[in-house]
């Protein structure tokens, strides 16, 4: 990647400690009891309520995606950022790596599968970035 293409600051990214799943209820459903834990975020759209938390959480007839790392950028990302997400995930497709990405307030989260993860890692490296933890255990 060239320099210009780099994103103007190096973030540290913190590995959220549980791996996730990604689970997929029909428009118009409950946010149902087992969402929540250490990280969740619920999204409800006209076309489905998706739902993000410990895959642990999540009973085996949901529809749903597992072994999902969570990878946020440390700090605040103010709402003017612009490129930043694009920079990383040009990275991340350049590695052939899949990202999931929810944003909050405050941050970012980068959600790779767990047999991308060290080559996740390796992109975000290359780029300037540097990730704090390691791949959770199963």
């Amino acid at each position: 990647m060239s320099a210009e293409s780099r994103p103007a600051a190096q973030f540290v990214f913190r590995v959220h400690p549980e791996r996730l799943a990604i689970a997929r209820l029909p428009a118009g459903s409950a946010v149902p009891a087992w969402a929540g834990g250490s990280w969740c975020t619920v999204s409800s759209t006209v076309d489905e309520l998706s739902i993000v938390c410990p895959q642990s959480r999540v009973p085996a007839e949901v529809k749903h995606e597992r072994d999902k790392i969570a990878l946020g950028i440390e700090g605040v990302i103010p709402m003017t950022t612009v490129g930043l997400l694009a920079a990383l995930c040009r990275a991340l497709a350049d590695a052939q790596v899949p990202v999931f990405v929810i944003s909050t307030y405050d941050t970012d989260w980068l959600l790779v599968s767990a047999d991308r993860f060290d080559a996740a890692r390796a992109a975000l490296e290359r780029i300037g970035h540097r990730l704090q933890g390691s791949l959770p255990a199963r």
